[in-house]
């Protein structure tokens, strides 16, 4: 395996607490089986009693440490991987925190500590039977094969282990990313929520509200009107107020449950092409100059027609808060084959430029662009050469 592999498998996933509860018990249980089975050996043999002292209080004192250096597998396996083989050697119970250890690092993907622990272990195996702590009788041939057999199965234990720790890692970090990108998905539809209601109660409520204050200002600063024309004024209030509420109305159906029936609640506004005329009537009612030509040929389809009713809308609402008194020009031309074009254009101001007391937004403009980008067609707005400000657009037919 190449350096950077061999780094990469050597990043830890510690146990769990109950992970390394078990694997203490399974090692000491293996150790201390073993111990035992060696002392009753010994017990029914000739041994000297230096090895029965060993077996009684160097061994059990050496497994001790063994157990105790067995927590530093993760901070150095390499070293700690020898240095418990090596007790292995001199230290039966030493033998479970060895097994062990070999497990963990084959866990791990440590192939090249692998590569020295293996051949030390057997090794190990038969320093054991040649110091007469393994008292077993077999040749070196079998015991080289039977310690091979044994780190062959602690080892592919270990690798299995290994192995379905990182697919249980690989399906928790496939979860995490599945539920940010979940978050993120939600947070982007509700910041595109936001940002349609925002622009459906600027198209429907900006008109009647600008309307309502235009009036409102005249009744305030126009002194010398007769009564009839103050009567004017406040029928004009009232009944855009009547409209702007009934409009605001209308949008917060948009946020009712589309799957709820029709009778449940107010529709969508639909306002259409053929509501150009009304609107334009209502605006020159209000006290705009403005004259509509539509010369649109064939059937419009309703989104397109609502995208051009809304275009309109937001330019005549623009051109009576930032240029009144002006004279207003709406033309409409386009045909099946060459699209619509909506071209809306006020002349230049006579004489110095009123301030207009309706609040602007800063969102008429970016709206437009943006709802003629979502109908697939363009937009462009500025000064003309006559010092008028005209907005023109295009729209595909089937938008």
């Amino acid at each position: 395996m190449p350096p950077a592999q061999d780094d990469a498998a050597a990043e830890v996933v510690r146990p769990s607490r109950w992970g390394s509860t078990w694997r203490y018990a399974l090692a000491l249980t293996i150790g201390a089986v073993t111990w035992a089975v060696i002392v009753v050996s010994a017990s029914e043999r000739p041994t000297s009693d230096a090895a029965v002292m060993w077996l009684l209080i160097g061994d059990p004192l050496l497994g001790l440490v063994s157990f105790v250096l067995i927590r530093w597998r993760h901070r150095a396996p390499g070293p700690v991987a020898v240095v418990l083989t090596v007790f292995s050697s001199v230290s039966v119970i030493s033998s479970g925190p060895s097994s062990w250890v070999m497990g963990s690092v084959a866990s791990h993907r440590r192939w090249r500590v692998l590569a020295i622990i293996v051949p030390l272990s057997l090794v190990a195996t038969l320093v054991q039977q040649r110091i007469g702590i393994d008292d077993s009788t077999l040749p070196v041939w079998a015991t080289l094969a039977f310690g091979m057999l044994v780190s062959g199965i602690v080892i592919a234990t270990g690798y299995a282990m290994g192995s379905q720790r990182e697919l249980v890692g690989s399906y928790r970090d496939r979860a995490e990313t599945a539920e940010r990108e979940q978050r993120a998905r939600v947070a982007q539809a509700q910041a595109a929520e936001r940002t349609r209601i925002a622009r459906e109660m600027h198209d429907v409520l900006a008109h009647r509200i600008s309307l309502v204050a235009m009036n409102a200002s005249t009744l305030s600063y126009r002194t010398d009107l007769s009564d009839e024309d103050r009567a004017t004024a406040a029928r004009s209030i009232e009944e855009n107020a009547h409209r702007a509420l009934s409009d605001l109305r209308a949008v917060l159906g948009v946020l009712r449950d589309p799957t709820q029936p029709a009778d449940a609640g107010p529709e969508r506004p639909q306002p259409g092409i053929e509501d150009l005329a009304a609107l334009v009537e209502e605006e020159a009612s209000g006290g705009m100059r403005v004259r509509l030509a539509n010369r649109v040929e064939g059937e419009m389809p309703a989104a397109t027609g609502r995208t051009a009713y809304r275009i309109v809308q937001e330019a005549l609402t623009n051109v009576r808060k930032h240029a009144p008194g002006t004279h207003v020009t709406v033309d409409l031309h386009g045909t099946p084959e060459d699209g619509l074009v909506i071209a809306v254009r006020n002349a230049a101001p006579v004489g110095p430029a009123r301030p207009s007391s309706l609040p602007a937004s800063g969102l008429g403009l970016l709206g437009l662009a943006e709802r003629a980008a979502l109908a697939g067609g363009r937009i462009s707005h500025g000064v003309d050469a006559t010092g008028g400000y005209a907005v023109r657009a295009w729209i595909p037919w089937d938008s």
